[in-house]
């Protein structure tokens, strides 16, 4: 086999297991989110009572207060059913075994790291060894300089150019920038709670 036909074998191999790598780490992150949805449609159950005492309130002459005071609790309460279920995703973020945490970490530096980039750790991270043992750190010269970064665990990538903030914390909070209004819709119908 010739060289070349053995690097074309190695990068389509290392492409296959970088997209098999991210394919498993949005499988576990969706995995996670609809984990922590179902226990918040858990909570969502007293809800109900607090809607009700309000909507009650709105018949019995005020209805004015009582209109916008339901609609502050269930904007409160959307509020914390979605802060429960992000946060929920971040603890088991934080929490992933070495294997899914080192994939998840290969995938991100494949996709968003830049020739000489330095990666610096979440001081909670447990995992800095196993992932600067990965071909991409030698690939595209990554270094690190044992710094670490008071972040919700994953990594920040400090570049000549830009910074990436990797961090867990940083990449839920994407997530939720982006489907917030959806999961509010899912977990609560015409106002009421969807359980």
């Amino acid at each position: 086999m010739s060289k070349e036909a053995i690097l074309n074998r190695i990068i389509s191999d290392a492409q296959s297991a970088a997209e098999a790598a991210v394919t498993d780490a949005e499988n576990k992150a969706a995995s996670i989110v609809a984990e922590a949805e179902t226990r918040a449609e858990r909570d969502k159950k007293g809800t109900r009572a607090i809607i009700a005492e309000r909507s009650k309130a709105i018949f019995d002459g005020k209805s004015a207060t009582a209109r916008l005071d339901s609609a502050k609790v269930l904007l409160a309460e959307k509020r914390r059913v979605i802060d429960t279920v992000y946060a929920q995703a971040l603890e088991k973020l934080k929490n992933l075994p070495q294997k899914d945490a080192v994939k998840l970490a290969e995938a991100l530096l494949s996709g968003y790291a830049e020739n000489g980039d330095e990666i610096v750790f979440a001081a909670n991270f447990q995992y800095k060894a196993q992932v600067l043992k990965l071909a991409v750190v030698a690939e595209k010269n990554l270094k690190n300089s044992g710094k670490t970064a008071d972040i919700d665990g994953g990594f920040v990538l400090v570049g000549k150019n830009s910074d990436k903030d990797l961090s867990y914390g940083a990449l839920l909070a994407l997530d939720r920038e982006a489907y917030q209004s959806e999961i509010a819709a899912k977990l609560f119908v015409d106002g009421v709670a969807n359980v």
